[in-house]
């Protein structure tokens, strides 16, 4: 006669239960590894964005003469297509006298992009005097 051992049924319940507990840990673990990678690539695009804007920005106060009154250009990141829209403008400032401040150009910055088809844009504005 066979004599079956009663705890060696619970033994292959705890190893199935050890391997799931084990897996739900690896998933949780390949999830948390895809995040991290999506923020990484996602802070890299904002960062070559901003990039973007300050060398354009810095281009405009470094060079003589009036800013371009519109501009629209379209540059390839190697996160796709970055849209970059210049305007400038005169803008209207006065001293507490009600003197008016001649030479100052207001002048936007405008990118625009697309992630994961949805529309993105930063924008930064800032003045630039050139005497006249």
């Amino acid at each position: 006669m066979l004599r079956v051992n009663k705890s060696t049924g619970f033994a292959l319940y705890e190893v199935l239960l050890g391997v799931l507990i084990f897996a739900i840990g690896v998933v949780a673990l390949g999830r948390s590894a895809e995040n991290c990678i999506n923020a990484s690539s996602l802070t890299a695009e904002e960062n070559r964005v901003r990039l973007i804007l300050s060398n354009r920005m810095a281009e405009i106060q470094a060079t003589p003469g009036i800013p371009d009154q519109g501009r629209d250009v379209k540059i390839d990141t190697g996160y796709g297509i970055v849209r970059l829209i210049q305007k400038a403008e005169p803008a209207v400032m006065t001293e507490d006298d009600g003197t008016e401040l001649p030479g100052i150009m207001s002048v936007t910055l405008r990118a625009e992009w697309e992630r994961a088809g949805i529309k993105q844009s930063k924008q930064v504005e800032f003045y630039v005097y050139r005497a006249g």
